[in-house]
């Protein structure tokens, strides 16, 4: 937008200024203006050709009086187009009546006063806005094309095809958009815009071509004035130059306001749509008034610079031949070898084309309805324009050419599917082949891992790899009394000797080599038994049994002593905490947790016991809290980022896993990990499925998770292992691993 200008400086005596030298291509023209205070003459010169012959010249002689007022009067009109701090300038007192849509701005530059431009580098430049009023904005929309006074070309030249544009409307202060630059800034695209007759120069030359990228509800100054607020240099003037982010706000503001249905080119209310120029050799060219237009088989001379205008026309009623002819072209294929077809000739023959004699006309209107058409017919017609020759043999070639694709793609078709079927007959082949070498491979290895001895036990000697104990559960039909050795390299379990009865719900730890199982409960009944397993001679031992049933509890060996923590008899919860005394025989009370905790997750790490999770009668929790012996208290840690209830936990790499649980309305997969270092949780890995009441143990450097229920009733059947770059890992299912409510623990 072009800057108001402040009040002319004086003139030294005879000085020549020049108001405006612009070069065209076809004309050249300028304008003078010759002031002097030692004469009463005033001496203009309106304009002249290439050759520098002067085609007007006005001589003017003004009395001395008279002049001075005259130059008072345009002193005093200057003066009310420069902001003021002190008064507003309005929209009326800035339109002297001519047709320069920007206020403030006279017709001509001027060599002072405020600047027109922001100066921004062509990569700082995000955006353009484009001024237009009420007479002009029909013309720009309808032409799509923006233009501006030429001492904006400055910044126009910058524009690159694809820039986002605007229109701002100075009648109602309105900004359209969303517009975008099709081509780049330059001068006089159509050097005879925005005129009434269109035969004077555009008095707005820097020019781009636009087309409508979205077409959104118009914004009111008082909406886009908070984005371009810097841009303000009075109150109601700003520079047109839009950076980056100034931009992208009124986009996102427009974006919002945007029409719902397809992109059209935005019309004023009240005009016609004008016909659709399509440019030959995709080139897009200006537009042309309508006037020049519809005289085009006239013999009225037209300008020097416009040339081949029938081109214009003759494009678009190629597209529609074209459109005929395909019609034509699909009919003749899906018909007999002869067909009828209803062609109607006049519409396909272009409108500027001459006009044929009376007998042309009587054998052309004897086919304007023709009975089994041939292509001899056709070729007829096309002697006479060879453009829709060309176009018809297109149309062929197209046709055979998607017959032999659609024949092709069936036979591929076709070919997909046997592969198909080939390819599901081999998976089941290979399942076969891999069921076949589990069983043989299972026969073999089991013995060089287990040392059969005459009581079944294990050597854990020659136990090289890390071995994990499955306690009792649930396998949705029976509760278990069952233990198990799972062997991670053969991906295999081996039953042992079971428990002295069923037992699920239970607490499981390790002390000097022998495995103890302790509370838990079955099909509503709770126990207060505890029992221990030798590995080596695969025998049970009965232990002194816990203080009072207690099932959906924890339990972990620290420095030695073996704890039972919170659990539950399906009545109450307990925060209370048990230790196994082996000099008196049995359990006795210590320092209970902070909060009731049942279905919560306990373990040992670096001679602290952690729990964490569970339910306190109320809530499911998120807390968590750690026991340390040598202070004799529990103290609280960070929370969980989420409730859990009925969780896992393990130790790996001197971190604390929390693995799975019920959230209080669904079993979840996440995971969330405890660095005591940093004494914060992070988000872990998650599981591949949902688990709550699974099992888990650590096995070398990885984590196993076994069973666990994936919802209400629904049981995994499958193990997922863990290790740090890896990820998680899944097994295939397999009916020993569908358990739930069952204890884990590695040898």
């Amino acid at each position: 937008m072009a800057a108001p200008h402040a009040k002319a400086p004086p003139l030294r005596k005879s000085t020549l200024k020049p108001a405006l030298f612009d070069l065209r291509s076809d004309t050249k023209c300028w304008k003078l203006a010759l002031q002097t205070h030692t004469t009463h003459t005033h001496v203009m010169y309106t304009e002249g050709t290439r050759s520098g012959s002067r085609e007007s010249c006005e001589k003017k002689e003004t009395n001395p009086l008279k002049k001075n007022e005259i130059s008072r009067q345009n002193a005093d009109r200057r003066a009310t187009l420069t902001p003021s701090p002190h008064r507003k300038v309005t929209g009326d007192e800035v339109n002297d009546g001519n047709d320069s849509w920007f206020e403030g701005e006279p017709s001509m530059g001027s060599d002072y006063g405020y600047s027109s431009t922001r100066n921004l580098g062509k990569t700082q430049l995000g955006g353009v806005i484009f001024g237009a009023k009420k007479t002009t904005i029909k013309e720009c929309l309808s032409k799509q094309l923006f233009g501006l006074p030429h001492q904006h070309f400055v910044y126009v030249k910058k524009i690159d095809p694809g820039l986002p544009l605007f229109l701002f409307n100075y009648t109602d202060r309105t900004l359209l958009g969303i517009f975008e630059a099709a081509s780049s800034g330059q001068m006089n695209i159509d050097p005879y815009a925005w005129n009434s007759d269109g035969s004077q120069r555009t008095p707005y030359p820097a020019q781009v071509q636009i087309r409508v990228k979205l077409q959104c509800k118009a914004l009111t100054e008082i909406q886009f004035k908070p984005i371009i607020m810097d841009n303000y240099y009075a109150q109601n003037l700003f520079w047109f130059e839009l950076d980056h982010a100034q931009t992208n706000r009124l986009l996102s503001l427009l974006s919002s306001q945007a029409f719902s249905g397809p992109c059209t080119t935005l019309i004023p209310h009240g005009t016609t749509k004008p016909k659709t120029i399509f440019p030959l050799e995709n080139e897009r060219v200006p537009y042309m008034p309508l006037e020049i237009t519809g005289n085009l088989n006239s013999a009225k001379s037209l300008p020097n610079n416009i040339k081949d205008i029938k081109t214009f026309n003759i494009a678009n009623e190629k597209e529609a031949i074209c459109m005929k002819l395909k019609e034509l072209a699909l009919k003749r294929k899906n018909s007999e070898k002869h067909e009828n077809v209803t062609s109607v000739v006049n519409d396909m023959l272009p409108k500027s084309a001459a006009r044929p004699s009376s007998a042309d006309r009587k054998d052309e209107s004897s086919v304007v309805v023709v009975k089994d058409m041939s292509v001899e017919h056709i070729g007829s017609l096309s002697n006479d324009h060879p453009v829709i020759a060309q176009l018809i043999q297109k149309v062929e070639d197209l046709m055979a050419c998607k017959i032999a694709q659609n024949d092709k793609i069936v036979h591929l078709e076709k070919k997909i599917a046997y592969m198909e079927q080939n390819l599901a007959e081999a998976e089941i082949e290979i399942k076969n082949l891999k069921d076949l070498c589990h069983i043989v491979e299972t026969s073999v290895d089991s013995q060089e891992f287990y040392e059969i001895k005459g009581d079944n036990g294990i050597n854990l000697e020659n136990s090289v790899d890390n071995s994990i104990l499955l306690v009792g559960g649930y396998d949705g039909v029976s509760w278990l009394s069952s233990l198990e050795c799972y062997t991670p390299s053969q991906i295999m379990t081996r039953p042992l000797e079971p428990m002295n009865g069923e037992r699920c719900y239970a607490a499981v730890t390790k002390l000097d080599g022998d495995i103890f199982v302790f509370g838990g409960g079955t099909s509503g009944q709770w126990f207060d038994t505890a029992e221990s397993y030798n590995p080596v001679a695969n025998e049970w031992t009965i232990c002194p049994p816990l203080s009072r049933k207690n099932g959906s509890l924890g339990g972990a060996t620290v420095n030695d002593k073996i704890y039972a923590v919170g659990g539950g008899n399906g009545v109450e919860c307990y925060s209370a905490v048990e230790m196994l005394d082996f000099d008196i025989g049995s359990w006795i009370p210590t320092r209970s947790m902070l909060q009731k905790r049942f279905a919560l997750a306990a373990a040992e790490l670096n001679g602290a016991l952690y729990a964490a999770g569970g339910y306190d009668e109320k809530y499911y929790l998120r807390t968590a809290e750690r026991f340390d012996p040598r202070e004799h208290s529990w103290k609280k840690i960070a929370s969980m980022s989420s409730v859990r209830g009925c969780p896992s936990m393990v130790v790996l790499n001197e971190k604390l896993y929390v693995l799975g649980g019920y959230d209080g309305n669904a079993m979840v997969s996440t995971v969330e990990v405890y660095d005591p270092r940093a004494g914060s949780w992070m988000t872990g890995e998650p599981m591949n499925h949902p688990r709550g009441f699974s099992a888990a143990a650590v096995a070398g450097d990885s984590i196993y998770v076994f069973g666990g229920l994936k919802s209400g009733k629904e049981i995994n059947d499958t193990v997922e292992c863990y290790k740090e770059g890896r990820g998680w890992e899944m097994t295939n299912s397999n009916v020993a691993w569908r358990k739930c409510f069952l204890s884990a623990i590695a040898l």
